[in-house]
């Protein structure tokens, strides 16, 4: 069945042409690479891009760009019928599929997570070299560079200590892409500082005894928060005279690529806020 459905697209069609200009054609799982490949590689070298890219609350993206593509579940059925040249997965993926889609004979890359603004960087690189677009690469490591220069904080100025807080009331650990962002825009990760790693809980005792600056909400805050967030309106946060409260679209957290530019440029924001308030 595999086999036969590689021949035909899921519609039934044929495949689509090849790209003219060269470069080889793509599919993408992996909502991270979507967003640096929707940037660097001709649109028609993109066979499909995975089903997140197209949901605006989970899209790193512009949505209405990822609908102009195939959006695919990463099932290998779906990654046959589009007969890409490359697919693009996380290492994440789940293994028996990747391993399916070699047998078949795709040329499968897998990306990583990047941890800090210097792995974004080679991201970006190594996914506009597979398409064949370097200088589209250089271009965009070029705009990160400017941004993240542009939201540096004055010379001098001390941290702002930052609560960081992740839908399900966890924290990022230091070795976290967000967490360098923060760092270069005049933040301190509080939660790092104090011993807490990736995805671990900061206990509403330990903001109480020690408050942070700011208390950063990931898609939440006081009036919309979700139902398990419900720590962060609790009175005795609410408080806390010195502490200010603030949130970030959980979309700008998680890749990097043409995510870091509007990350920057809301944490710059942000620290203009705070230190215009005290």
């Amino acid at each position: 069945m595999l086999l036969a459905q590689a021949g035909c697209t899921a519609g039934g069609s044929a495949p689509p042409p090849p790209p003219r200009g060269g470069g080889p054609t793509i599919v993408s799982l992996n909502p991270c690479s979507d967003a640096i490949l929707a940037e660097v590689a001709d649109p028609a070298q993109i066979r499909g891009l995975s089903r997140y890219s197209s949901d605006p609350a989970q899209s790193s993206m512009d949505a209405g760009l990822a609908r102009r593509f195939p959006a695919l579940s990463g099932a290998v059925e779906g990654v046959l019928a589009a007969r890409p040249d490359v697919t693009v997965a996380s290492v994440y993926t789940d293994p028996a599929s990747l391993a399916a889609m070699r047998r078949l004979g795709l040329r499968v890359e897998t990306v990583t997570i990047a941890n800090s603004l210097a792995e974004a960087r080679d991201q970006v690189r190594q996914l506009a070299a597979l398409a064949g677009h370097p200088d589209r690469g250089e271009a965009l490591v070029a705009r990160i560079d400017r941004a993240v220069a542009a939201a540096a904080p004055p010379r001098g100025a001390r941290p702002i200590a930052t609560v960081l807080w992740e839908p399900g009331g966890i924290v990022p650990g230091r070795a976290t892409l967000v967490s360098d962002a923060m760092a270069r825009a005049g933040f301190s990760n509080f939660s790092a500082q104090r011993g807490l790693g990736q995805a671990q809980r900061l206990p509403l005792e330990r903001m109480l005894a020690d408050p942070p600056r700011l208390i950063l909400a990931v898609g939440g805050g006081a009036g919309s928060v979700p139902e398990d967030d419900r720590l962060l309106v609790h009175p005795a946060l609410a408080a806390l005279k010195g502490t200010a409260h603030a949130t970030l679209a959980p979309n700008l957290i998680f890749c990097g690529g043409p995510t870091i530019p509007r990350l920057m440029a809301r944490l710059a924001h942000l620290r203009r806020q705070v230190e215009q308030a005290r």
